[in-house]
């Protein structure tokens, strides 16, 4: 009896493809998925980072203000395009309770600090390691969230630098 080769190995991979899969299976299928990536309308996530002068801030201390997330890194050119228009338009909304959390991704302290000096920014600004990043799935730079006092995302911005009166619009529909 002749043994054709090719098929055997065709059913021996099916059969294994199959053990596989049979054995991998799960339960709960969206175990294997994780959280949903932040939305507008969920709440956003928590986290907590060190500033650039040493103190603790969570998402959670801002509960009821209106907040500004915003991705950036100082080599990025629309995320240096956009910080004055943030800078101004904090001046404008910082007695009405606005805070923008700038969170910056990886640099050195010394260098997160020359660029606010240059900049002359007066909001927090905290460096994150990936983790408050990677919760909140930014893919590019500059990326921002603007939440609300109840600590729901109601928008978020992927696509480069926001103009002035763009960002200033979202701050309005916060502080209604």
């Amino acid at each position: 009896m002749k043994v054709n080769w090719t098929a055997f190995a065709v059913f021996a991979a099916i059969l294994i493809g199959g053990l596989i899969v049979w054995l991998g299976r799960v339960d709960d299928p969206d175990a294997l998925i994780g959280p949903p990536a932040p939305r507008s309308g969920a709440p956003a996530p928590e986290f907590s980072l060190v500033d650039l002068n040493g103190d603790t801030h969570t998402l959670a201390d801002y509960r009821g203000q209106p907040v500004i997330i915003n991705f950036w890194a100082t080599w990025c050119p629309p995320c240096r395009a956009e910080m004055p228009d943030l800078q101004q338009v904090y001046e404008k909304y910082e007695d009405d309770g606005l805070v923008i959390l700038a969170i910056n991704q990886s640099e050195s302290p010394n260098t997160v600090e020359d660029f606010a000096d240059e900049y002359n920014l007066t909001f927090t600004i905290m460096i994150d390691n990936f983790q408050v990043s990677d919760t909140y799935e930014v893919m590019a730079y500059p990326s921002t969230y603007f939440i609300d006092r109840a600590g729901r995302i109601q928008h978020a911005e992927f696509s480069g630098p926001m103009s002035k009166s763009f960002i200033e619009s979202q701050v309005l529909d916060l502080l209604d």
